[in-house]
């Protein structure tokens, strides 16, 4: 997934006028000289996975044009406590008050991309792959979605438009399973992936009667999971989900199934530590 700053722009202008607000930094502009010039470092508090340099770098670039980067990291590489990132060069002003905006942001997408990198190593050896969901941040969901892909996992759908997924609510206001699917695949063009999620086996062995493109085995053990795979036998890709954590992805990969998706990737995040130091 490449990150284009289209993507990004108006998130971060947007933060960046939440903290300016109406009367700018009071602080900054009071102690620091306005054409001030000087050098500070992004730097790693703890190890993890970098992600979102260049979105979270664009604060600085709104304040000052003419800023310059030199980078020690990229996306994608592992740092450790101590490590040099990037080292910022320009108008002091605008890197003090750009800083919190780049440092919330760059702090959350490297705490993606760390959490996703653990649990993919969790999962090697097996077919599994692990995947994010829909319960991203209001508004940040293109950029917590890259950072899952940068710290090596996959997206599921980014929007309702995307696919179609039958979820337990859906099917609270159907008569039927099966009339719910029959519905969908009468409706959407056939370009359309479908999806259709089921908590026991019997909602199961009723969709294979009617298959579609993936079924989403949802709060299963990994008992259940295992069996669920056998007797879809490939007829549709296999979606576990539900209660994944550290301690449970391994025994839910080792099940068989293809697919692996937590909305923990970017629900329950612990930001990553990373600080802005004088060079």
């Amino acid at each position: 997934m490449t990150l284009h700053k289209i993507q990004y722009k108006h998130i971060i202008e947007n933060a960046l006028l939440e903290d300016f607000s109406k009367g700018g930094d009071l602080t900054t502009d009071a102690l620091i000289p306005e054409d001030a010039m000087g050098e500070t470092v992004l730097r790693a508090r703890e190890e993890g996975i970098v992600a979102g340099l260049n979105a979270s770098l664009y604060a600085f670039e709104v304040l000052d044009p003419n800023v310059k980067f030199e980078f020690y990291k990229k996306d994608g590489d592992l740092v450790k406590v101590g490590d040099k990132i990037v080292k910022v060069s320009g108008n002091i002003r605008a890197m003090l008050s750009a800083e919190r905006t780049c440092l919330n942001l760059l702090g959350r997408l490297c705490g993606i991309a760390s959490f996703t990198n653990r649990l993919v190593k969790e999962v090697e050896g097996t077919k599994a792959k692990v995947v994010d969901t829909r319960k991203t941040t209001p508004g940040f969901r293109v950029l917590e979605k890259y950072a899952v892909k940068v710290g090596g996992g996959f997206n599921h759908r980014f929007g309702l438009d995307d696919a179609v997924m039958i979820k337990d609510n859906h099917l609270a206001f159907s008569n039927s399973l099966t009339e719910a699917v029959q519905k969908v695949k009468d409706y959407v063009g056939h370009t359309v992936k479908i999806e259709v999620e089921v908590d026991t086996l019997d909602q199961l062995k009723e969709l294979l009667e009617n298959p579609v493109d993936i079924v989403l085995l949802d709060n299963m053990t990994p008992e259940v999971l295992k069996e669920a795979v056998t007797l879809v036998n490939g007829k549709m890709i296999t979606e576990a989900s539900g209660n994944i954590s550290i301690e449970t992805i391994k025994s839910v990969a080792l099940s068989g199934v293809d697919i692996i998706s937590s909305g923990a990737l970017t629900h329950s995040i612990k930001n990553f530590d990373i600080g802005l130091d004088r060079y």
